[in-house]
């Protein structure tokens, strides 16, 4: 461990930090995973996101198989004049790129089935002017497990945002990703010491296994 890290640890220890744990219904929300971040010739390129994709896909099948709700997000903009990206596109113009050749397209093996939905979104957070907060309320969802990218982008947004709308946050950590080591793993100290619980892969795994049996908690 870093020194920096640690004495960050130190500092935030009896502090922030407190563990929310799982609810009693979650939904497995997997953020952007668009080949915009794994083909190695975009803008958008990020060495941190096939690996989460990767690990992604156990999740995604075990979720399936459990019957834990899935919703997939992914980012649409006005084609010619993007005038719905407002002011985010005019600091991160790089977005942009998503509607070049397939960089829209969701990664191999995190696809959306015919039966999952899709929320559309312009801006970093999967609840900022989208029907995801309301669809989960209904649904009667209280954990909201995230996945996707970037960690510092679209995961640490839709953390804040997902707090905020009443529910508790769970990222995995080998399912989310950025370009660069050094802002994901701050976004992810951040996460799990305000926004929500940073976990293990294995812990959403056997989380999603009790469910399946009537006892998530």
């Amino acid at each position: 461990m870093k020194e920096t890290q640690a004495s960050a640890l130190d500092n935030y220890r009896g502090v922030w930090g407190n563990r929310i744990g799982f609810g009693e219904r979650a939904a497995l929300v997997i953020i952007d995973f668009a080949k915009a971040y794994t083909e190695p010739e975009s803008p958008l390129f990020a060495d941190g996101v096939p690996p989460a994709v990767e690990e992604t896909v156990m999740l995604l099948e075990s979720a399936r198989r459990n019957g834990i709700l899935v919703i997939h997000t992914t980012v649409v903009h006005h084609r010619a004049n993007f005038i719905d990206g407002g002011t985010w596109l005019k600091k991160s113009p790089v977005v942009k790129c998503m509607i070049q050749k397939n960089y829209s397209d969701f990664c191999d093996g995190v696809e959306p089935r015919p039966d999952e939905l899709v929320v559309t979104k312009q801006y970093a957070s999967a609840f900022f002017g989208t029907t995801l907060a309301p669809t989960l309320m209904s649904a009667g969802i209280d954990t909201v497990i995230l996945t996707g990218c970037s960690t510092s982008g679209c995961i640490r947004a839709s953390a804040v945002d997902g707090v905020q709308h009443g529910f508790r946050v769970i990222v995995p950590r080998e399912c989310v990703g950025d370009r660069h080591p050094g802002p994901h793993e701050a976004n992810l100290f951040d996460i799990d010491s305000k926004y929500g619980d940073v976990v293990a892969k294995d812990e959403v795994l056997k989380y999603f296994d009790r469910a399946q049996h009537g006892n998530p908690a």
